[in-house]
């Protein structure tokens, strides 16, 4: 059982207790934070409370987390665009739109619905709605994803990450022209204290993230960039090019108000390079740019 502790800043002063819990992590829906309160999970100053108590300035919270029941995730027939699969690894090509892995209240129509559907087996390291997951990237991002197959492979691919030793270029376009070619950002990235389903550049409760990038095409309003992480955090290369003043295209979290409205950010997983598991060879898969990505593209060029 894990548990959390958070205290009530003054902006949650006299915020129901559910909604201040569902909006401190972007997993708990607010139904969930109910049932944890109702079974006497959740305690405020060391007492019990009820869904709906008051938020006070101060007030610490703490959350007895259960270890998950498992769920059945069901397995459902997609037509996935996989790039690479051996008894060990699988590498997959994810559309934009598409979930990586299920969460209450969203179960179906994820890619790891798909997975089940695939595979026989995926590593249980992650859990039971997380199969085979080691890294995610953002529903309305696509690209290249590496699942593991098995507990092994599992365990070499996080430890390549954590190492940085992975390969992870994606392309994207931003509002504004860069003047420079290239450029590292290195700034930690944290929960937004303002917006808690939100990431942001902080030095409080964060971690490490550094970003390159490198110009591909200036327009007069947009550039086409290549960004190499480093680093994996929650939307990094979203919030670190908002941060230095060129968010992406069509983010609808991070963006300008006034932007391209193309269904989220032009965002894609190009580029994905690791060592192979168990033969120890370096595998690199590129995935091109899906046509709507190209569709802007193009219409920014031909209105530069």
């Amino acid at each position: 059982m894990d548990i959390v502790e958070l205290q009530v800043s003054e902006e949650h002063k006299n915020e129901r207790i559910d909604k201040f819990l569902s909006t401190s992590n972007e997993e708990w829906s607010r139904t969930q934070v109910q049932i944890w309160i109702k079974d006497g999970l959740v305690k405020v100053n060391d007492k019990a409370i009820k869904t709906n108590y008051k938020c006070q300035v101060n007030d610490k919270v703490v959350i007895e987390i259960p270890e998950p029941e498992p769920l059945d995730v069901v397995a459902e027939v997609m037509d996935l665009d996989i790039y690479y699969e051996d008894q060990d690894v699988l590498v997959v090509n994810k559309p934009k739109g598409m979930v990586v892995h299920p969460a209450p209240g969203h179960m179906n129509g994820t890619l790891v619905n798909g997975l089940m559907a695939h595979c026989k087996d995926l590593s249980g390291i992650n859990g039971v709605l997380r199969p085979g997951i080691v890294h995610r990237i953002d529903k309305d991002t696509s690209g290249l994803l590496m699942v593991a197959k098995n507990d092994m492979a599992h365990e070499s691919l996080v430890q390549q990450l954590v190492d940085k030793t992975v390969t992870r270029r994606y392309k994207a376009i931003v509002h504004g022209s860069i003047q420079h070619d290239h450029g590292t950002i290195n700034a930690p990235i944290g929960r937004d204290k303002t917006d808690r389903q939100s990431m942001t550049v902080t030095n409080v409760s964060s971690k490490e993230a550094v970003t390159h990038f490198h110009v591909l095409e200036r327009f007069d309003n947009f550039t086409f960039i290549e960004c190499q992480l480093e680093t994996g955090r929650t939307h990094q290369i979203r919030v670190h090019m908002k941060y230095i003043g060129f968010p992406l295209v069509g983010d609808p979290k991070y963006g300008p108000k006034k932007t391209l409205d193309i269904n989220g950010q032009a965002l894609h997983a190009g580029i994905l390079g690791f060592e192979h598991p168990r033969t120890k060879e370096y595998l690199e898969f590129e995935a091109p740019l899906p046509n709507e990505f190209e569709e802007v593209l193009n219409s920014i060029k031909n209105n530069h």
